[in-house]
């Protein structure tokens, strides 16, 4: 039986953070020596730290928050897709690959993963692919670059346009050493109300032809 293959970024005090936003930290409040029995520990970080899943109220204020949001959609069958030929992922790109009527489909982009390093450019997602994904059953995009948007945009249209068209954003997925092809996901955000995005741990594990069948 295939292992599962961890593909978020480990949350650690030098990892890197949108500029501007809140840093992650992990600290312990209370050593064992100190309480006589546990270690307790505290951290502070911006949802949107490592690998998150945005909430439609990240970019529309009368959007869903987080605990609001599907759970189905971050579990179940997913495609991991090379795009790493083009750094602009428009439809034309897009329609060169062969999605499998997956309802989840992973970017498999050209940046480097480095969670020490935010990048200086990253890979541009077309917000035309929307429309695209939504007519082949596509209710979640994946990314493994730190926005579907680029860092300085402020109309976010691609977050829009993936909204609009009914799909979900994960985002810092890290795929370097992932395959293309078939794939279980899980990546859940935690349930925390009224909040516009979530860390997740994300996993995937390969998915045979006949497992697929056999569902």
């Amino acid at each position: 039986m295939a292992n599962w293959i961890d593909i978020s970024q480990p949350l650690t005090n030098d990892m890197a953070h949108w500029p501007g936003d809140t840093p992650f930290r992990y600290s312990l409040t209370y050593s064992k020596v100190e309480t006589g029995s546990v270690n307790i520990g505290q951290m502070t970080a911006s949802l949107h730290t490592g690998t998150h899943v945005d909430a439609p109220f990240h970019y529309d204020s009368n959007g869903k928050t987080i605990d609001q949001l599907n759970l189905d959609r971050y579990i179940g069958e997913a495609i991991v897709v090379d795009v790493s030929q083009s750094n602009v992922i428009n439809l034309e790109v897009l329609k060169q690959a062969e999605l499998r009527g997956c309802k989840r489909v992973l970017l498999k982009t050209s940046l480097i993963n480095d969670p020490k390093r935010f990048p200086d450019t990253m890979p541009s997602i077309a917000p035309e692919i929307a429309a695209y994904l939504q007519e082949k059953g596509v209710t979640l995009l994946g990314v493994d670059i730190p926005s579907v948007d680029q860092a300085d945009s402020k109309d976010l249209e691609t977050h829009h346009a993936l909204y609009r068209h009914g799909i979900n954003i994960l985002e810092n997925i890290m795929l370097d050493h992932v395959n293309p092809g078939l794939y279980e996901l899980i990546a859940l955000p935690l349930a925390i109300q009224g909040a516009d995005g979530s860390p997740v741990r994300a996993v995937i594990k390969p998915l045979s032809e006949k497992e697929r069948t056999d569902r």
